[in-house]
């Protein structure tokens, strides 16, 4: 076989479906499980700083829109992913779909680049996740952690490398991602029960928040919705578009719950209700937010790490209020941190049963039904980068390496339309496969050509050598081509009884 038509196979979807159907995990997430996998991924960093930040470097007010357009940018990626996940449900999302869809290598580099988004995007909440506690404890009890055990010693700032003085080991980063990995390698059911009480929490601040200090708003705060532009990027229209590029990776979280797609009770039907619905109920939550708080507060003043709480400052009878966030935004990066390392073993999961990573990432524990080597390895990597490592080294990678997958993901949806036409979806994208994937599509392309210079290059570097990992093992490992033989010789048969 040539070297093209090795790294162009592609994994045959009815093999997908008997590795679903005969899986050793739990089928244990309802629809309800999963919708709150993806707000518990969605809503994190995103209402709690983004909202103020880009009100006041980007859009003002109309931040409002800005999230309004991230969202229905979003949700062309979504319906792609929903009607993927009815044909293919099985555990490493935009990587299963791809290397089904588009071939081998494709299906490499989009799992080699979601690792980025669950790792790097885990280790830097966590970071986040601590440096919240530190301004928690400093609110509420007026008392100052140290700065040697909660920082990373080493910084990373306009491309450049520096030592911070005094610091040595983030601590709670480290511990937050050691809790997490705990809780996920005891079981699915037990995680998203931590999941699910975690989600409640904050949204029961953020809904107290949107009530309790609606009464306190000004509409002349909001006025002009869309400030005067007063230069590059800075209100106006440009600002308004240039906030929702930013705003847009607070949605990226709904692909994660595609992961837990063999967790699923009812896969076909739940996890396109739980990827659609998570959203919806986001952005809902997103615009409120952003109006409350533009109009409890000038938008000028809102780039601060903890908006919402300075907000509430000038605002008397609120000090309750004030710590309600503080706990609803650790309990937000808390959920983020868990849905992210959940995603990830999955994914190793996936890319090992096909081969492409050695075998003992594919094992299930006998007991707890979790890929617990997997699980292990994700949870000591991402508390080592937020323990010691600048996370912010990755962190715009991330979001370009997750528009990357996001891009064969459309493609995908095309790509199979085509190779099966006549399989039953139980979830189509609507208007056929070209309108909202192509669109889903021009729109990755372009976020990922206005990305930094720098971003790029080391997204390049890290797909490097991803490609040099992958011709060194997983080309040599991969066990796509006996899985086309087998279907070849007639040992997988169609079960779907709507399949003419």
């Amino acid at each position: 076989m040539s070297l093209f038509s090795k790294i162009f196979r592609r994994k045959p979807i009815e093999v997908s479906v008997r590795q679903a159907g005969t899986s050793d995990m739990k089928r244990a997430l309802s629809a309800f499980d999963l919708t709150f996998l993806g707000i518990g991924c969605i809503i994190g960093t995103g209402i709690f700083v983004l909202t103020g930040r880009a009100a006041a470097v980007n859009a003002g007010p109309g931040i409002v829109i800005s999230f309004v357009i991230a969202a229905f940018v979003s949700l062309f990626t979504a319906f792609s992913y929903a009607e993927l996940s009815t044909i293919i449900p099985i555990a490493g999302s935009a990587y299963s779909y791809s290397v089904s869809g588009l071939g081998e290598i494709f299906g490499w580099i989009v799992g080699w680049d979601l690792m980025l988004e669950y790792l790097v995007g885990a280790s830097t909440v966590a970071a986040g996740w601590s440096g919240y506690l530190v301004t928690f404890f400093e609110d509420t009890f007026k008392v100052t952690l140290p700065k040697s055990i909660t920082q990373s010693p080493i910084l990373f700032e306009e491309d450049k490398f520096s030592i911070v003085k005094g610091a040595y080991i983030n601590v709670p980063a480290m511990f937050v991602a050691a809790v997490v990995t705990i809780i996920l390698c005891l079981g699915i059911r037990e995680s998203a029960g931590v999941n699910t009480v975690v989600v409640f929490i904050k949204l029961i601040v953020i809904f107290l928040f949107i009530f309790g200090a609606a009464k306190h708003v000004k509409v002349d705060r909001l006025k002009p919705f869309v400030p005067k532009s007063e230069g590059k990027d800075k209100y106006g229209v440009v600002g308004v578009i240039r906030a929702a590029q930013k705003v847009f990776f607070s949605y990226i979280g709904f692909d994660a719950v595609s992961t837990a797609a063999q967790e699923a009770k009812n896969p076909q039907r739940d996890l396109p209700i739980g990827i659609i619905s998570s959203l919806l109920v986001c952005t809902t939550l997103y615009i409120a937010t952003s109006v409350v708080l533009c109009g409890i507060a000038d938008f000028r003043t809102l780039n601060v790490p903890s908006p919402i709480t300075f907000a509430l400052r000038d605002i008397p009878g609120t000090r309750w209020l004030q710590i309600l966030v503080g706990l609803g935004a650790l309990a937000g990066l808390t959920s983020v941190i868990l849905v992210l390392l959940l995603s990830q073993p999955r994914l190793f999961m996936a890319m090992a049963n096909d081969g492409l990573f050695p075998k003992s990432f594919a094992r299930i524990h006998p007991k707890f039904k979790t890929p617990v080597y997997p699980t292990i390895v994700s949870g000591v990597t991402v508390m080592v980068l937020s323990g010691f490592l600048p996370v912010d080294l990755l962190g715009d990678m991330t979001s370009v390496g997750t528009l990357f997958a996001f891009l064969f993901v459309n493609i995908s949806v095309i790509a199979i339309r085509h190779i099966d036409p006549h399989r039953h979806r139980e979830f189509k994208v609507p208007l056929g496969p070209y309108i909202f994937p192509v669109l889903g599509s021009a729109i990755s392309i372009t976020l990922i050509a206005i990305a930094g210079k720098s971003t790029i290059i080391r997204l390049f570097a890290w797909m490097g050598i991803g490609l040099v990992i992958y011709f060194v093992f997983g080309i040599r490992n991969s066990k796509i081509q006996d899985y086309i033989d087998s279907v070849d010789q007639g040992n997988y048969k169609y079960e779907d009884e709507n399949y003419v």
